[in-house]
């Protein structure tokens, strides 16, 4: 190891066990870390787990600086009624519930418009798959949008959307992506991952799109030059071994496709997920622990800085001070500022309405970095000094997001865009 090199993180390795000191060093070296060794990180506590953070924040440091990132977007989670049945959502109703809802399409086009107006670069928009949905419905979707916003930034549908859009069309995957493609799609989600291990999405989510499915989707949108972000959700039956695996396989992707932008650590929402107020996965555990978020973002730093450079702290899942916390432990970017959010919302999170722009620049610069604006691809649009130069954005003058955008439980409980069973 070069420890004129490794900085504060040699201190670190003084402290820390035999074999955690060796597969760090490997680290530290430029060397990538094999599976066996990443369970072994995976599974650090105490001072393993600080001298996997201080490794974790001086590759960082090597990798992508001293920048912490954040994009001005809004998401648009269209319609809640789904065909699945997932155990780890809160979020979906059935076709036959009344807190189903459906929002029309110029709806949709209405709240991008807003966001635009308000400075957002990006929509992101992930939904329910609801029965009988025209194939074709977002290719429609995306062109719609377009029309009447041709700059705007689309980060759109899951692996599990396209596939259900292919197969309700009746296209391949390929036509399907390169339609959506056409119609001004700039970039897809890379949720529905979970973790890639069939077993474990045999028992939290049985009939959801398979590992072999997703990785077709993921593979088939890199071919065809739609960028796609990577996400993993931990804290319910998996085990650090799953996360090790899921992550290799990400890696082993990347260096195939280079296609993502990002990786994005999720942590489960416990409280009212099906597979915990349900009781319906024996097992489970109520979401991460402190120490698992930790060393789950150290160890994304560690095993795929190499090759996926950005590693994303969700607020809304750990609310903004841990989100600030993990730009320690190898992440350096903070998300969007999304606006609305209903998924976590919905499964009980804290958080998902609104952090705004000046928020996120408070947040980064009290953690010692330096904040900048970036669109979807992590092109820099503004990098932020000392704070004498900020401009004010309008969704920081918003008092009440709630007020003003809407929330998940007054769009469930009003019966303005109800889901028509008929």
């Amino acid at each position: 190891m070069n420890t004129g090199e490794a900085g504060n993180g040699a201190l670190a390795l003084d402290h820390a066990s035999r074999d955690v000191r060796s597969i760090l060093s490997v680290a530290l070296d430029g060397r990538e870390v094999s599976v066996a060794d990443g369970i072994v990180l995976a599974e650090a506590r105490g001072r393993d787990l600080l001298a996997l953070v201080s490794v974790a924040d001086e590759l960082r440091r090597r990798q992508v600086g001293d920048v912490v990132t954040f994009v001005v977007n809004r998401n648009v989670n269209f319609t809640n009624v789904c065909i699945k049945h997932c155990t780890f959502c809160a979020f979906s109703r059935d076709h036959r519930e009344e807190e189903g809802y459906f929002l029309p399409v110029d709806e949709v086009v209405r709240r991008s418009e807003e966001a635009w107006e308000l400075g957002a670069t990006e929509i992101c928009i992930q939904a329910g798959l609801p029965p009988k949905l025209d194939g074709r419905y977002y290719i429609d979707l995306v062109r719609a949008i377009k029309r009447r916003l041709p700059d705007i930034h689309l980060h759109a549908f899951s692996p599990e959307e396209v596939l259900y859009g292919s197969v309700r069309s009746g296209l391949p995957i390929r036509e399907y992506l390169t339609e959506l493609r056409a119609a001004g799609l700039g970039t897809l989600p890379g949720t529905s991952a979970e973790i890639l291990d069939q077993d474990i999405r045999d028992v939290i989510a049985r009939g959801r799109i398979t590992v072999p499915q997703w990785i077709e989707v993921i593979t088939t949108a890199h071919a065809l030059g739609i960028r796609t972000t990577s996400t993993i959700m931990f804290g319910h039956v998996e085990t650090p071994s799953h996360w090790v695996r899921h992550m290799d396989l990400l890696r082993s992707i990347q260096k195939d496709t280079g296609g993502f932008t990002e990786f994005v650590p999720l942590s489960l929402i416990h409280s009212e997920a099906p597979m915990w107020s349900k009781k319906l996965v024996p097992g489970v555990r109520p979401g991460a622990t402190g120490a698992e978020v930790v060393a789950m973002h150290a160890l994304a730093r560690v095993m795929l800085g190499a090759t996926i450079r950005n590693v994303q702290a969700s607020w809304v899942k750990e609310g903004p001070k841990l989100a600030q916390l993990l730009l320690d432990a190898g992440a350096n970017d903070l998300g969007g500022t999304l606006i609305n959010e209903s998924i976590s919302t919905s499964a009980g999170a804290s958080y998902g309405q609104l952090v705004p722009p000046a928020e996120l620049r408070r947040l980064i610069r009290d953690a010692g970095r330096v904040p900048a604006q970036r669109d979807t691809l992590y092109d820099i649009v503004k990098t932020f000094g000392d704070g004498d130069d900020d401009e004010a954005s309008p969704l920081d003058t918003i008092e009440n997001a709630e007020a003003r955008f809407g929330s998940y439980r007054r769009l469930i409980a009003s019966g303005e865009f109800r889901w028509n069973r008929g």
